[in-house]
């Protein structure tokens, strides 16, 4: 029975998440009240007109320049955690692949073979090259921001990760010496799908609720990737913790950039159709 413990942290982790998830989204504040004579309207803090070539050339050069800030800050607190990781993390990573190696299960192997995907760099582009055409074609003002956001996402977090293995030359576990630190597989959850998810939700919903859910979904993405990496011995142990806290910052830094450029999230709204003053 032993053997199945290693598993059960798998569904138990998912659980916590989208428990504490139900939690928070019960205790966040209601939508407001539709009251007679009104309508919903999404973004009423955005201009109504489209932007003009020079302004979208002009905000997508701030929206990197802003990202790109918040990317080398991150480098530069991935930097001081690799000195903790690569010369002390041995001492958790090797009794913790040993133990997970003695208790995988081959079903449950072959399951995170393909859940791990998620995370390939390929995959993360992929889903990050549709969202950007999709998005672009739905959102109602500064079409520019999403493609920008995403295509830059790309851009920064492939070559700091890149960077950073240059900086920290560490082998992964024997069974896969080329995972390093941090898990790029892990990271990629975070950022992509989680700007997917901001981009997403700051166009259609503005909701706290829903920004809770979507919060959980990109965190179960993220601990499922960090499992799977771990679980199938392509990471050590300490490497997929990194990932999680380098796709956050990265995460945190492309986020602030959007709303740089296209400003605050407003909910979705009540506007009075006769009278009145916005909700």
């Amino acid at each position: 029975m032993t053997r199945y413990l290693a598993v059960l942290i798998w569904p138990v982790g998912l659980a916590v998440i989208f428990a504490a998830a139900w939690l928070l989204a019960r205790r966040a504040p209601a939508e407001p009240d539709r009251g007679p004579g009104s309508t919903l309207r999404r973004g009423t803090h955005r201009a109504a007109g489209a932007d003009s070539a020079e302004e979208a050339v002009m905000g997508g050069i701030k929206l990197a320049f802003i990202a790109g800030v918040g990317t080398v800050a991150a480098f530069g607190v991935m930097c001081l955690l690799g000195l903790l990781v690569v010369y002390h993390g041995l001492a958790i990573d090797r009794p913790v692949l040993h133990w997970v190696t003695g208790h995988q299960v081959h079903a449950m192997a072959a399951l995170m073979n393909r859940l791990t995907k998620i995370g390939d760099t390929w995959t993360a582009w992929g889903a990050a090259a549709a969202a950007a055409v999709c998005l672009a074609g739905t959102w109602r003002t500064k079409r520019w921001v999403p493609p920008v956001a995403l295509a830059s996402a790309i851009f920064l977090d492939h070559y700091a990760t890149q960077a950073l293995r240059h900086v920290f030359h560490r082998f992964g576990p024997p069974t896969s010496p080329l995972g390093t630190y941090p898990s790029g597989g892990v990271d990629r959850c975070i950022v992509f799908y989680g700007l997917i998810a901001y981009l997403l939700w700051r166009e259609f919903s503005g909701q706290q609720r829903t920004a809770i859910w979507a919060g959980a979904v990109v965190a179960a993405l993220g601990f499922n990737e960090a499992y799977s990496r771990v679980y199938l011995s392509l990471h050590w142990f300490t490497d997929a913790l990194s990932g999680l806290v380098y796709g956050i910052l990265l995460l945190a830094a492309f986020v602030v950039a959007v709303r740089s450029v296209a400003g605050r999230t407003a909910a979705v709204g009540v506007v009075p159709v006769a009278g009145g003053s916005l909700a």
